[in-house]
């Protein structure tokens, strides 16, 4: 970790907290990714850190989420912060408290990290705006997840090692998907060609706009991919029927070996989880020699230690100005 513990300290992103990935330069995403390919040793041999020893990094998630919520906690802990998993059905929020009652009570706890998750767009965005320490968005509504998008862009970059040039299919419910939009506008900055396949009931009503191509079949979308991204159905944010029903969605627009079969011979999949098998993937494809779905999760926690360490160092930037 030698990279990592001589540039500590060392400022990687010009804000104080990570909403979205819309405000990132290339250069530090490039940053925060070479970050987090030091960081998959430290989390692979297990070891605890003490770079954020004194720290409070507290996980407020209105959403569940295994997940991301257990790969933020393993993440601050293995860089040595005391972290707090808010429960939030059990909590006052549950009881009618608003979010900016809920943001005054957390200030009063003065951590220094605060990781949220929320239903709605925007949510992260108004806690940063009434909280002093430092905010990292887990996923809002539909507007973003920044970390996902990262370990995704991680995860990818080991694989083909580099952006430029790379053909990256991103299919599903690209409508309601917050991964797809975070993944768009980072793997586009990099310098990717992203493509969205997706039935046109999903497809996001300013998809023309996004700079990808846009594909509503999976026969003509899938030739020449060199990464498969497939998305779930996000029932959840569906307000009325979308699709004529799983079984014909899984027929025209799931991955299988045939049509998985159209992409490079050297093509990945991928998929940010939970999967619904046998609706927008088989679980031959999900678990075949082309899947790098549990490589993504152990990149997650990674991602998320370059993530919490960076804006660490910002606040200690702050306190020494």
């Amino acid at each position: 970790m030698s990279a990592a513990s001589a540039q500590h300290g060392t400022p990687i992103l010009s804000t104080r907290h990570l909403i979205g990935v819309a405000g990132l330069s290339v250069a530090e995403i490039t940053a925060l990714l070479d970050l987090a390919e030091e960081y998959v040793e430290v989390s692979r041999q297990r070891r605890k850190l003490e770079l954020l020893k004194g720290r409070t990094q507290i996980n407020l998630f209105f959403e569940p989420s295994t997940r991301t919520q257990s790969s933020f906690e393993l993440a601050g802990k293995r860089l040595g912060a005391d972290v707090l998993n808010m429960s939030v059905g059990t909590s006052s929020v549950a009881k009618g408290e608003t979010l900016l009652d809920t943001a005054q009570t957390l200030n009063a706890m003065n951590p220094d990290l605060l990781v949220v998750r929320h239903q709605h767009s925007g949510a992260a965005e108004l806690l940063a705006q009434k909280v002093s320490c430092a905010v990292i968005n887990a996923g809002d509504g539909w507007h973003e997840h920044p970390t996902q998008a990262l370990l995704d862009a991680l995860t990818i970059r080991r694989h083909k090692g580099r952006f430029e040039h790379v053909v990256i299919a991103i299919c599903g419910d690209i409508r309601h998907s917050r991964v797809a939009r975070s993944n768009i506008l980072l793997l586009a900055r990099m310098g990717a060609q992203v493509r969205i396949i997706a039935p046109s009931t999903l497809l996001p009503p300013n998809a023309a706009r996004l700079g990808v191509e846009v594909f509503t079949s999976m026969e003509e979308g899938l030739p020449g991919a060199d990464v498969v991204m497939m998305l779930r159905l996000q029932k959840e944010r569906m307000d009325g029927a979308f699709i004529p029903s799983e079984r014909e969605y899984y027929r025209f627009w799931g991955l299988n070996e045939q049509r998985l079969a159209l992409a490079k011979e050297d093509a990945i999949v991928m998929h940010p989880g939970p999967m619904n098998r046998g609706v927008e993937i088989d679980s031959v494809v999900a678990d075949g020699p082309r899947s790098v779905i549990r490589e993504q999760v152990e990149m997650g926690v990674a991602v998320r230690m370059a993530v919490i360490d960076a804006l660490a160092r910002n606040l200690t930037r702050e306190a020494a100005a």
